[in-house]
């Protein structure tokens, strides 16, 4: 078999490790074993989960020790190998141990091992812009190469536009300083450049699955960026403008409600350009009191609602639906 062990970093294990022993165990045992940290998984931009992996030379080792000193060293085969090859991926990193000094670590495991079981981006490339998501500046750089040098870098955990760049064609000679201020903490996505990002983005509610609408106007604006800025976010001099919601738009809804089923995402907030779909925020999504403000409707008072009726089904039903599915009542 093709087995993957996940650690924290390859450059920190230790002889005495059970990660060491059991890749020492299953190669003896005929099995072809990799290693690979945390931060080496990438998110391809087509859908493939790959990772900078190492593997000790095909040899006999008489210790952990030797063994752990193959991988690590400069003999070691160092491939980007895809994901879906593995027969097995083992998460064996320590959250832990990346307490304080890694914090963006501590969960890049469980997310990436959960991306490779069940490719978590499951929506139609005609409704995504392309994308990586990578810790890797050759991997980055690539992208951005394909791209004909223009591409908008972003950290994957963060919010209010901190730390976005839009990489232009003259800016190749600076990009990896780029690459590595957005990498310090942690994965960075490289997406491809909307030009109608110019225009600014939609951000559109939705709720129990579906566009959050009252009195028949829905929750929604528009973020316009300021001059010379990519970046439409208010905290960063972004305004808001009243939104039209287009086709377009409720047919991404409608595209990405299944899974937001599946997931009980009971209120997020879609960011839309032109006609693709930029982001989902699922953790506490902003803006509510925007879309009240310029559409002159209380929609607050309707999420609120929407909770008292969750409660009354938790109570009639005595216990029988679960919260995910109260979720999406």
């Amino acid at each position: 078999m093709k087995l993957g062990l996940v650690c924290n970093d390859h450059a920190t294990e230790e002889a005495g490790y059970t990660t060491t022993r059991l890749g020492l165990k299953a190669m003896e045992m005929g099995h072809e074993v990799w290693l690979m940290g945390v931060g080496d998984f990438a998110s391809d931009p087509d859908d493939n989960v790959r990772a900078w992996a190492r593997a000790a030379p095909e040899t006999s080792y008489p210790s952990p020790a030797e063994y752990l000193a193959a991988v690590q060293g400069d003999s070691a085969r160092v491939e980007r190998i895809t994901v879906d090859d593995l027969d097995v991926l083992f998460l064996r990193n320590d959250p832990a141990a990346d307490l304080g000094t890694r914090p963006w670590a501590q969960s890049a495991g469980f997310v990436f091992g959960q991306r490779a079981a069940g490719r978590f981006q499951h929506f139609p490339p005609e409704v995504r812009p392309r994308a990586l998501i990578s810790r890797s500046v050759e991997d980055i750089r690539t992208f951005v190469e394909e791209e004909g040098g223009r591409a908008v870098l972003k950290p994957l955990q963060g919010s209010g536009g901190s730390g976005v760049f839009l990489v232009q064609p003259s800016d190749m000679g600076n990009l990896n300083q780029m690459i590595e201020a957005v990498s310090r903490d942690g994965y960075v996505i490289a997406q491809e450049y909307l030009p109608a990002a110019a225009e600014g983005d939609t951000r559109l509610f939705l709720m129990n699955g579906v566009p959050l609408a009252v009195d028949g106007k829905y929750a929604a604006f528009r973020r316009i960026s300021a001059e010379g800025d990519v970046r439409s976010n208010v905290h960063v001099g972004g305004k808001t403008a009243r939104a039209e919601v287009s086709d377009e738009m409720l047919k991404i809804a409608e595209i990405v409600r299944p899974r937001l089923a599946r997931d009980g995402m009971f209120l997020v907030g879609l960011d839309i350009v032109g006609n693709k779909l930029l982001e989902i925020n699922v953790f506490s999504p902003g803006g509510l009191g925007t879309a009240t403000k310029l559409e002159e409707v209380d929609f607050t008072a309707a999420v609120i609602e929407a909770l008292e009726k969750k409660v009354t089904y938790r109570a009639d039903s005595r216990g029988d639906v679960s919260n995910l599915e109260l979720a999406m009542l």
